[in-house]
């Protein structure tokens, strides 16, 4: 997906930005490798959703942590909780599965999508974002990835998310 709209978002609101190039990357162990090490959280994005697919959860946490889904959605007060297909992927954010992103939020213009950030990455510094792409990395600080999400209306929740016991 082109993501020329959303450099010019955030030109536009005076969100400043790192950007840094790289070939595609799926998973987390893909980006530790191609990525440049850069002095920002590394984050891991889950796109749920509800049993019945009705609500959906952008959920991002530190790239090392496993989530408890059972457990997460006793916190979200959500009866279980399921990955989302590619396919509610493309109708809510609008890309495709390896490029989910906080910064897809500026698709979701119907609010579909609550965002569930992880407390430790809501106390970082700085985060590093796809760009609705996964062949760059944007660092962005995090006081302006707030004002994004607040501005894009997606005021996130900030929970410890629930760990998966090893």
């Amino acid at each position: 997906m082109d993501n020329a709209h959303l450099y010019s978002f955030l030109d536009e609101h005076k969100i400043a930005y790192e950007r840094h190039d790289h070939p595609p990357v799926f998973t987390c162990e893909e980006a530790d490798q191609l990525v440049p090490c850069l002095p920002a959280a590394k984050t891991k994005n889950l796109f749920l959703c509800d049993d019945k697919g009705r609500t959906h959860f952008l959920v991002t946490m530190p790239d090392a942590k496993s989530v408890d889904l059972k457990a997460l959605a006793g916190v979200l007060d959500i009866k279980k909780l399921r990955f989302a297909s590619a396919k509610r992927l493309e109708k809510h954010l609008k890309i495709i599965p390896g490029a989910v992103t906080l910064l897809a939020t500026i698709n979701d213009d119907q609010g579909n999508v609550r965002v569930v950030l992880d407390r430790e990455i809501d106390t970082s510094d700085a985060v590093l974002c796809h760009p609705l792409v996964n062949t760059s990395t944007l660092l962005i600080s995090m006081d302006d990835l707030r004002r994004f999400l607040t501005t894009t209306g997606h005021e996130p929740e900030v929970i410890d998310i629930p760990q998966k016991k090893e």
